[in-house]
Formats: C-alpha cells, structure tokens, sequence
C-alpha cells in the first residue's frame, strides 16, 4: 500500500494535492510519503518478530538525510557501500553499532573511516580487500570485525544488471573457498570473525532463490563450526521486490517464515537490508507536459522531466507506470502514446505505448510511479540540467528535502585554467 490516492479528482500525497506542490517546488520534482515509509519499514520488521533480528536499510536505494532519518527513528539501522552513506547514516542519527559496510571496493581511507567510527561491521568481498584490511587495522592497532560476503552461485532470476549471487557476478568471495578463506583470516591479527554474509540480488519476486542461497549459507555456517570458526552474525542482505507492472513478490511474512526455516535454528543474530522494499514504492516523480507531438507513426508526450532523473526504464528497461494527474473519468477517451523527455537520446523515454487521457494537454501534470529507490540517488547533471528537487510529506505538511540547484551553481563548479584567461 502507498499513500498516493486521488482525491476528488486530483492525486494527493498523503493530505497534500499534487498540483499544489508543483506550484510551490516547480516541475520535475521527487515526492516521498512518510507514511507509507512509515508502514513498509513496520510490516518488513515485524515479520522478524522474535528472531534477534536488526533491519539495517539499504542507503543506496534513497539516501536523503530525512529519508534516513525517518526510518532511524524507527529503529533502522544502515547498510552502506562508501564512507560517503557510513556519514549519511552516521549525521542521520544511526549508531555506528547498527551499521554494516559492504561493497567491493573499499579504498583504504574508507576502510580507516570505518575502523575510526567503529562500525558494526565491514563486509569483505574479496581475499586482497581481506589482506589490505588486515594491514590497515594492524597500522591502526585495531580489530577489524568482518564477515565475509560469500557468492553461492545461486541465479536470482531478477534483471543481469541487479543479480550479484552467481558465479560470473563481481560480487563476493565463492562459496567453494569460504572454508579456505575463514581458516586464514582467523589467523590474521588485525582480523576479527563475527559472521557471515550474502545478498544475491534485487528485485526478486520467488522465494526460490533465497531459500536456496540460505540453505547453501546455514551449511557453511555449520561446516565452520566444526573448524574452531564460530559465526556470530548472519547477514542476509536485501532483495526483495515490489509491484512494478502486475507482479506479486511474496509477503514480507512470507519472507520472514522462510528465514526461520533455513536460518533460524544456528542461534545466529540476523541482519537484513531491504532498500527498494521500503522506499520505492513511498515515492513518484511528478513531471509536467511540455508538448504533444503527434509522428507518422506514434504520439509523443513530451515532459520536462527526463533521463537524467530517473534514469532506469533507459538503464534497465524498467516498467515504471505512469498516471495524469488529474484523474480519468470513466468514460473518458484514452490514447496509446509513448512517454519521453527533452534529453538528446533516443533512449530518453520513460514508456512506450502508454495509455493516457486522450485530452491531455500542455501544462498537465503526471506521476511516474514506484520512483522512490534508484531514482534521485541516481540522477545526474546530464544536458546540464538541475538536479531534480525532492519533497517529503508528512500528513497535510511537507517539506523540500533537496532543493533544486541553479544553472550558474553547475557552472561555477568548473574551473577554467589560467591559461585560457
């Protein structure tokens, strides 16, 4: 559920009307609802209800300050993969115990900023990233708790650029050497074993391949033990999907019963790292009509969002839906139009063969659904064109939570060489 409903006649987030906020923040802009935030992080944690359990939210999937601070105040903890969302987290109000470090190319200096802020734990990835964390925590005189990310070569059945379990993937160290690589880091004096993790993709709509990779990973954990290898700590990751276009990813609860099934019985405490899960469907890009154009062969409605916005249906031809924002009447006519924006690419196009009010007009605004992960993290300067502008709502109260930059403040980012005076 999301708290974007029309109220007569006009989409409203949560009690504010659309319209009224594209007057006050401009077109485009990103619009998140607090309370479905709110309701998604509750339901995703309560199907974890007497397991010891932390839910440590994905940055990378919205990383606003407000964003992660409502959800800290919900008890989240973090998941980051650089120093620069460990600080996000960290100014958000998440305690250094609650956060996780994960990714595959952690720099040395990130690796001394996580060590300094004494962070729960760093994910590695891989035996070198092991060896030169070792080396930087004994330069240090510290421990570095880890848990090795292992890859169990499970195929998540999700889009090739989202799946990290299989054997192919960056993503890392193979599950066939994780007794190997476990043995050595034991001895290691700057190393310090809590436990054990994986996360084998986004967007998974089965059950299937998460039971799979966990029953593979509770074996590991078992096997360990018998080496003197004690796991403490279990680290799930994230994945699991929303409704983009009609599917019916499982429950959270269903979700959180298969956990138990595979997991629960090593007495491990359990990390989990949803990100799309609470916040994409908590958000929509609200874009204004430029132009129809009627082609040869296609209508085109032309918005002033684009690519550089939301940049997925051209990088992973992902089905966002679009809606008017003015609601449809029963009887109203509609046309099959493909919706696209003002960037130089042919690949700037947000859907194809879309149907929207045939009396759509210049000036009308839309809603591009299910746009709160991967969709201002992701946006760019591309055209030189601002940075879109973010908005939380909160009840019939809302607030610009990123502001829309100027055209000269891009500019002034460049540095021309005296030589060219």
């Amino acid at each position: 559920m999301n708290h974007f409903e029309y109220i007569d006649g006009v989409l409203s987030a949560e009690g504010v009307s659309i319209p009224e906020l594209a007057e006050k923040v401009g077109t485009p802009f990103y619009c998140y609802s607090t309370a479905t935030l709110e309701r998604h992080y509750k339901v995703y944690a309560g199907a974890f209800d007497g397991l010891d359990a932390t839910v440590c939210y994905a940055l990378k999937a919205n990383s606003n300050q407000a964003v992660i601070k409502t959800l800290a105040k919900l008890g989240a903890g973090a998941d980051v993969v650089s120093v620069g969302e460990m600080r996000r987290a960290l100014q958000a109000g998440i305690a250094p115990s609650k956060i996780i470090f994960s990714g595959v190319g952690k720099a040395d200096a990130e690796m001394r900023e996580a060590l300094d802020a004494d962070i729960a734990q760093i994910n590695v990835e891989s035996i070198p990233e092991l060896v030169e964390l070792n080396r930087v925590a004994l330069d240090m005189g510290k421990k570095a708790r880890i848990a090795l990310r292992i890859n169990p070569h499970v195929d998540a059945k999700t889009h090739e650029k989202i799946a990290t379990g299989k054997a192919e993937n960056k993503f890392g160290i193979d599950w066939t050497r994780a007794i190997e690589v476990y043995r050595d880091a034991a001895q290691m004096d700057g190393i310090e074993i809590t436990g054990i993790a994986m996360h084998i993709g986004s967007q998974l709509t089965d059950l299937t391949p998460f039971r799979e990779a966990f029953t593979r990973l509770a074996g590991l954990v078992e096997e360990l033990r018998t080496h003197g290898i004690e796991v403490k700590n279990l680290d799930l990751g994230g994945g699991l999907g929303i409704a983009y276009q009609g599917e019916t990813p499982p429950l959270p609860a269903a979700y959180g019963q298969m956990v138990r099934e595979t997991v629960g019985h090593l007495g491990c405490h359990i990390t989990l790292e949803p990100g799309r899960l609470i916040v994409g469907n908590a958000g929509i890009l609200v874009s204004r009509v430029m132009y129809i154009k009627d082609g040869e062969a296609k209508r085109f409605v032309i918005l002033d969002a684009a690519m550089n916005d939301l940049i997925r249906p051209t990088l992973y031809n992902a089905y966002h839906e679009i809606i008017a924002v003015d609601e449809a009447g029963v009887d109203d006519k509609m046309a099959t139009v493909d919706v696209v924006g003002p960037v130089c690419e042919t690949g700037d196009t947000f859907g194809k063969d879309r149907k929207l009010p045939d009396n759509l007009q210049p000036g009308d605004l839309v809603a591009i659904c299910s746009a709160g992960a991967y969709g201002a993290v992701m946006s760019s300067t591309y055209n030189t064109r601002a940075l879109t502008p973010e908005v939380l709502v909160s009840g019939d109260k809302f607030a610009i939570i990123r502001e829309r930059p100027s055209i000269d403040d891009l500019i002034a980012l460049d540095k021309v060489p005296g030589w060219l005076d």
